[in-house]
C-alpha cells in the first residue's frame, strides 16, 4: 500500500473501506478464505470487481440524481484492487 492517506492509496479508498466494507471478508463475496493467496492477482482482480459492484449497488439504492452523480465521481477514485488485496491479506493472516 502507498502512503497516500492513512496508509491507503487515497482518501476515497480509505473512506470506502472504512465506512462501507469494514469487517467484510472475501467470504462475504463468495471466496473461501483458506484458498486465497496474496499473489493470486487474477482472484484479487475478480474480488475487486465484486467489491466494486457491491458498493455501487449500495450507493445506487441509497441515492439518485445529483447525489448519485457525486457519489459515482467519488467512487471512481477508489482503488478497488487495493481493498481486495487488503481483504485477502487479512484473511491469510487469520488462517495462519
Amino acid at each position: 500500500m502507498s502512503n497516500g492517506y492513512n496508509g491507503w492509496a487515497n482518501y476515497e479508498t480509505w473512506r470506502v473501506n472504512l465506512e462501507m466494507l469494514d469487517g467484510m471478508t472475501p467470504e462475504d463475496f463468495g471466496y473461501e478464505s483458506r484458498a486465497l493467496d496474496t499473489d493470486d492477482y487474477e482472484t484479487i482482480e475478480r474480488l475487486a470487481d465484486s467489491v466494486e459492484l457491491y458498493v455501487y449497488e449500495m450507493v445506487a439504492e441509497a441515492s439518485s440524481g445529483l447525489a448519485f452523480d457525486l457519489a459515482q465521481s467519488f467512487l471512481s477514485k477508489v482503488d478497488w484492487e487495493e481493498i481486495a488485496e487488503h481483504m485477502v491479506a487479512d484473511a491469510a493472516a487469520e488462517c495462519v
